[in-house]
């Protein structure tokens, strides 16, 4: 398993993309109009999007109150410190997680059996051997006192005891969590814009025309938010 994590630590970015683009595979649907009535799409947007938005939470304030360096070295598990603080005190794993829920929400979203019941297991697997391989990496380096925060937290369960202690001890950090998610909150928002108005054409009253005009405004205000925070950052006016 950790040499299988290894390999798709490398290629992980590239499998968000793919999942993303798989949300848009014709597929069987989770809620259909023959079991929940004419207001079944009511089920999917409203789960979807509780779920999806929890895991966007999760991540904000993971990165928000500890960060901690995702992307490895040289395409491989790395890193200088063992980060215990913020969400990590109350979950070894809070991105993952975060991303977890992000992308089940979205599956459910997008009404998906092909997503939810084959993509995501499989993803589940990939994200288990990836942290497998983190923790094989984690436990050389630091020996015991990874052995310990791994007796006392969770992998995957976060535990949210003592959350208002953590928070109240830490300071939030709002330029952070822009520079770091607005690559991740970009792709994440114009695929819940896509799926909105593609699949749900009850939301714009079945007005093609309305529809289509929706979808071009968002799309441009998101890639002009988008593009604007990315010079910010790689012009240095905005650091974190």
């Amino acid at each position: 398993m950790v040499s299988i994590g290894n390999f798709f630590f490398k290629y992980r970015n590239v499998l968000f993309i793919f999942l993303y683009l798989a949300l848009f595979i014709p597929s069987p649907h989770i809620f259909t109009e023959a079991k929940f009535g004419s207001d079944y799409y009511l089920w999917p947007i409203s789960l979807g999007l509780i779920i999806t938005v929890s895991g966007q939470l999760i991540r904000g304030l993971t990165i928000g109150l500890a960060y901690i360096v995702r992307g490895g070295q040289n395409k491989k598990v790395y890193a200088e410190k063992l980060v215990t603080e913020g969400i990590f005190n109350h979950c070894r794993n809070p991105l993952y997680v975060g991303n977890i829920l992000m992308l089940l929400g979205v599956g459910i979203l997008a009404n998906s059996v092909l997503f939810v019941c084959i993509l995501m297991p499989l993803f589940l697997f990939i994200y288990q051997a990836i942290v497998l391989a983190e923790e094989h990496f984690l436990r050389n380096k630091f020996g015991t006192d990874f052995v310990r925060y791994c007796e006392r937290v969770n992998r995957w369960w976060i535990n949210w005891s003592g959350i208002r202690r953590t928070f109240s001890g830490m300071r939030f950090n709002i330029r952070r969590w822009i520079l770091k998610e607005y690559n991740t909150q970009f792709v994440w928002l114009v695929g819940i814009t896509l799926i909105l108005l593609i699949y749900y054409p009850q939301v714009t009253s079945n007005d093609n025309d309305f529809r289509n005009l929706l979808i071009i405004v968002f799309l441009t205000a998101l890639t002009a938010v988008y593009l604007f925070v990315r010079y910010l950052k790689k012009s240095g006016r905005m650091v974190d």
